[in-house]
């Protein structure tokens, strides 16, 4: 069984601009759900060509809609009989059953924001403590094999409910920040490896380093540039998954002119089986 390895704890700041109290957009499937719903219901059809929107409201009544434009009628009727100047009252029904609604417990709206980490921290699974302006302190873990575009949810640190409602929650987007040295390819890391030309040629033993520590890795001999070896299982540790880490091997020229080794490899050419540019044509 695989020992747990500690989950290294660091502090984050996030700003205030990073914070959104705007939800994502709502796809437009909704929409179109909520436009068959209407036209498969007769009652609801009915009630929509009548009210307009209001009728979609919760809470919706027809029979009390009706008895309001009834009473806003005679209203009217009565004002403009007796030389009154009040005139017609702009009222939205949508109004009237939206505050009908809400008497009851609401949630609060759910924050976005994201926050940047080194890819060690995303590999390896890391503890920020983030300061929020307005919300105070919140913890945040993130977890082993974290990738840019993860979202974490903090429980309760979101907009504050109404009438008694729970506070919604923080959303967080975790962004890895790019490393100098290694890219990632989902699970797999990538490396690129230095080599001199007689190791390339000759073959030999590296240590290479890793997020786990260095590792030996053996080059074989006429290991050509570009070459790609691999060092399995060093690469991302995702829940049960862990990927390799890939290895492109770069063949570098000396940059110190040698008279004698230019020489030495002038002989070289006759080591090839077939000429190097055959078939190179356009």
């Amino acid at each position: 069984m695989r020992s747990a390895r500690p989950i290294a704890s660091s502090h984050a700041n996030i700003t205030p601009t990073s914070i959104q109290a705007t939800p994502p957009p709502k796809p437009p499937s909704r929409k179109i759900a909520a436009a068959y719903d209407i036209l498969s219901d007769e009652v609801k059809r009915k009630a929509y060509d009548e009210f307009g929107n209001a009728s979609l409201q919760s809470g919706f009544d027809p029979d009390k809609a009706r008895e309001y434009a009834n009473w806003q009628e005679s209203r009217q009727r009565r004002t403009s009989g007796f030389g009154g100047s009040e005139g017609p009252i702009d009222f939205d029904l949508s109004d009237l059953f939206q505050r009908q609604a809400s008497r009851g417990p609401l949630r609060g709206r759910d924050l976005y924001t994201s926050i940047d980490i080194d890819l060690r921290q995303a590999l390896e699974g890391s503890e920020l403590t983030a300061e929020l302006p307005n919300h105070g302190t919140v913890h945040v873990r993130i977890p082993r094999g974290a990738d840019t575009g993860d979202t974490l949810r903090v429980r309760g640190k979101g907009s504050p409910g109404q009438n008694g409602g729970p506070s919604g929650d923080l959303v967080i987007e975790t962004i890895v920040r790019p490393h100098p040295l290694v890219q990632r390819e989902g699970l797999d890391l990538r490396l690129t490896l230095p080599l001199t030309l007689n190791e390339a040629y000759n073959g030999t033993s590296i240590n290479v380093p890793t997020f786990d520590g260095s590792v030996v890795l053996k080059v074989p001999s006429q290991t050509r540039q570009h070459a790609t070896l691999r060092l399995r299982g060093k690469g991302v540790e995702r829940k049960d998954q862990r990927g390799d880490m890939l290895i492109d091997i770069d063949v570098r020229m000396p940059d110190i002119a040698d008279g004698a080794f230019a020489e030495a490899l002038s002989a070289s050419d006759k080591l090839y089986a077939t000429p190097i540019r055959e078939g190179l044509a356009l």
